[in-house]
């Protein structure tokens, strides 16, 4: 009698994929759509993903960490007004492909009286992955960065259902023309100049800290 080897599968489904890297079904979906993980479609619109990719996000602990508990999540669209609630420890991540400034991001934000949790990205691939695995209560991203720039990742963070409260801000040293000649940014997202404003990049995290909520704009949002 023949015996037939099996041949073992190279790709999976979306919520395989989930259960393979510990993330949920979303967070699988989002990586697909960005690139994180190869994919694609069905001619019955069924998405795949292919097994070596997950392999390889597997094989990769450096960008992985154990989750901490978020606090709440605000857009922040007021860079100026302040609350005097009580503080509360935040989870903050820094998207920056200069390694200096990210560690200067490191020592200055260990010192700001929310103390937050800081985890940092060199590209928005990384930041991607972070995201997926410890959910950040403010997200501080640069533009120009190499593989995955600021531009595709914040399209990518807009699109993600599970981090539609995530308070964003850019620090970058495109102005607001450069900004809309290469696509813009989602609504709703300041943009402050490098050099890198910390006392303003304080005032926004401890917004989030207190849990502010506030929908009026502010002058140094990309339009």
């Amino acid at each position: 009698m023949a015996h037939h080897k099996q041949v073992p599968k190279t790709f999976c489904t979306t919520r395989e994929a989930a259960a393979l890297l510990g993330v949920s079904l979303s967070t699988a979906q989002l990586w697909a759509e960005s690139g994180l993980l190869e994919a694609w479609k069905t001619g019955g619109g069924h998405r795949r993903i292919s097994r070596q990719s997950i392999e390889r996000l597997l094989a990769n602990p450096a960008t992985r960490h154990v989750p901490v508990e978020a606090a709440r999540k605000r857009r922040v669209t007021d860079v100026a007004q302040l609350n005097a609630a009580p503080l509360t420890p935040i989870n903050i991540l820094v998207v920056e492909d200069d390694p200096t400034l990210r560690r200067l991001y490191e020592i200055k934000l260990r010192s700001w009286p929310m103390k937050p949790i800081i985890t940092t990205a060199g590209d928005g691939y990384e930041a991607l992955i972070r995201m997926g695995d410890s959910k950040p209560d403010l997200l501080i991203a640069d533009l120009q960065m190499p593989g995955m720039d600021g531009f595709r990742m914040l399209h990518a963070v807009s699109t993600a259902p599970e981090l539609a409260g995530l308070a964003i801000v850019v620090v970058s040293g495109l102005d607001a023309e450069e900004i809309t000649l290469r696509g813009g940014i989602p609504d709703g997202i300041p943009v402050l100049p490098k050099p890198v404003p910390f006392e303003k990049l304080r005032a926004i995290a401890e917004m989030v800290a207190g849990g502010v909520t506030d929908n009026s704009s502010t002058k140094e949002r990309q339009p």
